[in-house]
């Protein structure tokens, strides 16, 4: 095993974890949430500025943490892709420098291989193994045969769930980033709305766009009515339909595919009611089931340092001249 350094700058946070034969030694982030919450959403200018300020802070303080020195690092890992271009360069840009500072090897990963296998904190991964990615931008039935073998098998047409909960809370008032505030409201509210269930069909495919449509047409309704929208209700009934399509789709999948686990991944993993449906399912049955801890939902480096530690015994590498590939897609992970 290696002494790996990992970073990550995909949207907004600033991240550098630093992990040695399967212990992690550190993992600091930086939050740009507070910035970004007066816009209602992320700014992507903004984001490249506060990683541009916060890296070598987070660097700093990732190898204090470590009690390491950067020439003891074996190499260097960083999110290639996918995620906000501006924001990937530098991550890129810092562990380009640091690779040919040191003359050690440059890993480019994926980010969201990387929270798939983020769930290795928990336990091991069984293959073949369904990946439910669910975040702010993606929204991907990932299955694995084995490792490093990545198939979508269902994917959203539209909106990811993630930013459909953003787009839902804005509309009734709530504080980005909005999953947080409507899950909790929904724990107090009841399923009172009507709201379109989506995309009515046998895929594994997801669509989120009509939902969130749905959503905003019932309160500007209801407010031209002098109506007061019950937020803890609408919350409630928007959720039960949110989750219940990647519950209906999970059926699916697992009636046409050999599934020996399934792992949740991405931000909206960290969702309580989704967790709670998904043991519901699989509990008691003969497929695992690993749901990530919280701190491993949303974007950190020590996700990144997990998978670079198995690019690394493959001895996947990247030239310096490597470019970020902010669409990169997860079934088209190339071998440098």
């Amino acid at each position: 095993m290696a002494t790996i350094l990992a970073i990550e700058s995909s949207c907004d946070e600033t991240s550098i974890a630093i992990i040695k034969d399967d212990e992690l030694l550190a993992n600091v982030v930086a939050t740009q949430i507070s910035m970004h919450q007066q816009f209602g959403g992320v700014m992507p200018e903004l984001a490249s500025r506060l990683h541009c300020e916060n890296v070598l802070y987070v660097l700093d303080e990732a190898v204090r943490k470590a009690n390491i020195k950067l020439e003891d690092v074996d190499a260097f890992a960083f999110t290639r892709g996918p995620g906000l271009v501006g924001a990937l360069h530098i991550g890129m840009q810092v562990a380009k420098t640091l690779a040919m500072l040191y003359d050690k090897p440059l890993i480019p990963v994926h980010h969201l291989a990387a929270h798939i296998y983020a769930n290795e904190y928990v336990k091991p991964l069984k293959f073949p193994l369904l990946s439910i990615v669910v975040s702010g931008g993606n929204t991907e039935f990932v299955y694995m045969k084995e490792s490093l073998d990545f198939e979508i098998i269902g994917e959203t047409k539209d909106d990811a769930i993630g930013e459909c909960f953003d787009k839902v809370a804005r509309t009734v008032g709530l504080p980005y980033p909005g999953g947080i505030p409507i899950d909790k409201l929904s724990k107090e509210g009841k399923h009172t709305y009507k709201l379109p269930f989506p995309l009515h069909d046998d895929s594994l495919d997801f669509s989120y766009s009509g939902l969130k449509t749905a959503v905003i047409n019932l309160v500007n309704n209801e407010k031209q009515k002098g109506h007061e929208i019950n937020v803890p209700d609408l919350c409630k009934s928007f959720q039960d339909v949110a989750v219940g399509m990647i519950m209906d789709r999970l059926d699916k999948a697992l009636d046409r595919y050999d599934i020996k686990q399934v792992v949740l991944a991405g931000g909206v993993s960290a969702n309580s009611y989704l967790r709670e449906m998904m043991h519901k399912r699989l509990d008691n049955t003969d497929v695992d089931l690993i749901v990530p801890p919280i701190w491993c939902t949303t974007d950190n480096a020590a996700m990144i340092a997990r998978l670079a530690s198995h690019l690394y015994d493959l001895k996947i590498f990247a030239p310096l001249s490597v470019s970020a590939d902010p669409n990169w897609r997860i079934d088209k992970y190339k071998i440098f």
